[in-house]
């Protein structure tokens, strides 16, 4: 059920375009979008004790824009990186409401997703006045299917899987003269996904913004690692890197992060993928953020999607006196795993990790129920319970 590695090749090492100036940057971009505000930043002080921790903080991400999940942050800060480029002026001039009367016709962004991704591009989209195309791999959730077309985009749910999509709506877009805008990067293409995980760093300048005390441990979800490495990078350059340890969780089906801090270098997982966390159900790690991850995270762990399901039922059902968070199998994966690290017969993880009675943790709820059929059916009937 849950595998640990200690990253022995930390180095601490920070990366210039994930910095505390480059978060303000991106943090004065999303400011500027209607309906922004910071996401709550909730404080479990019962499930703290519980667990035998000092503080347990999550930031819960249902709360963006409307939208039940993070991923905006990316796809709305890309975008507008790339209107700024097409029309040649700085991103600190794109005015959002305004931007399409300045191009002859629309342009057209296309990108593979498992989901909210796609949803935090077609909702950017719109709200910029251009078009998006979605392309989304075998078993995609209706749910999900209907919301990106909810958002006035075109969805195409393919019969291949995550990784092998992306390279469909890559080669789609180069047929068809679209800018693509793909959360993880490749040789020759990384300069879009840089600006994606710079988007991210967002949520966790305001969770830092927002805490009343330097977390000691912040454990991240990974897919490819978008998510994980701009926050990492941001908090690193920030905080310190050896302020506080970095735990990276994956789904034991896609734990091509896992590996790849194992072994110290990229390492790619195939086959099927199949998680009930979507969102991280991906095979390849990201080159952009893969250095930082390597170079600044204190462990990697690999959990089987049940870890996941137990975070649902614990943030979605709270102790007396502590706030309900909504949160969905690729939100929940953290809060299972530190609930299972706390349990006594993990002990000898939690020891080594350093999590004690004067541990701060920090932790992501990165969606909410953006599958609600999937989310009654494991918090409410009992899916795929320990």
């Amino acid at each position: 059920m849950l595998k640990v590695s200690k990253n022995k090749h930390f180095t601490g090492q920070t990366s210039p375009i994930f910095s505390d100036n480059v978060a303000k940057e991106v943090r004065a971009f999303h400011k500027q979008i209607e309906g922004y505000a910071p996401t709550p930043l909730v404080s479990l002080p019962q499930l703290a004790q519980r667990l035998g921790v000092k503080t347990l903080l999550v930031k819960d991400e249902s709360k963006r824009f409307g939208l039940n999940a993070f991923k905006v942050l990316g796809g709305s800060y890309a975008l507008g990186r790339q209107l700024a480029e097409h029309l040649n002026v700085d991103i600190s001039e794109i005015d959002l409401k305004t931007v399409a009367s300045k191009l002859e016709k629309p342009l057209t962004f296309t990108t593979a997703t498992a989901g909210n991704h796609g949803t935090g591009v077609a909702w950017a989209a719109r709200e910029m006045g251009q078009k998006a195309v979605v392309y989304m791999p075998k078993g995609s959730p209706q749910a999900s299917v209907n919301r990106i077309r909810g958002l006035g985009a075109e969805c195409i749910v393919t019969d291949v899987n995550y990784d092998d999509t992306v390279r469909l709506a890559n080669q789609t877009a180069e047929d068809n003269g679209w800018m693509l805008v793909q959360d993880t990067a490749w040789e020759g293409y990384e300069k879009i996904p840089t600006w994606i995980s710079q988007g991210y760093m967002t949520m966790a300048d305001e969770a830092i913004e927002q805490a009343q005390e330097k977390p000691t441990h912040v454990l991240l979800q990974a897919g490819v690692g978008a998510m994980a490495g701009g926050v990492l990078g941001y908090l690193a350059d920030k905080l310190g890197a050896d302020t506080f340890k970095a735990i990276i969780a994956e789904p034991s089906a896609a734990d091509c992060i896992f590996r790849s801090g194992d072994k110290g270098e990229m390492v790619n997982v195939t086959g099927s993928l199949s998680s009930i966390m979507a969102g991280l159900a991906c095979g390849e790690p990201n080159p952009v953020t893969w250095p930082i991850l390597r170079d600044c995270s204190h462990s990697f762990v690999s959990v089987e999607d049940k870890v996941a399901a137990t975070g649902m039922r614990i943030l979605g059902n709270p102790l007396n006196g502590d706030a309900p968070v909504i949160s969905g199998e690729s939100g929940a994966i953290c809060m299972g795993l530190l609930y299972l690290l706390m349990q006594e017969d993990s002990k000898e993880h939690a020891q080594a990790l350093g999590l004690d009675e004067d541990s701060v943790v920090l932790l992501f709820s990165t969606e909410g129920d953006t599958n609600p059929d999937r989310y009654r059916r494991i918090v409410w009937e009992g899916e795929q319970a320990l």
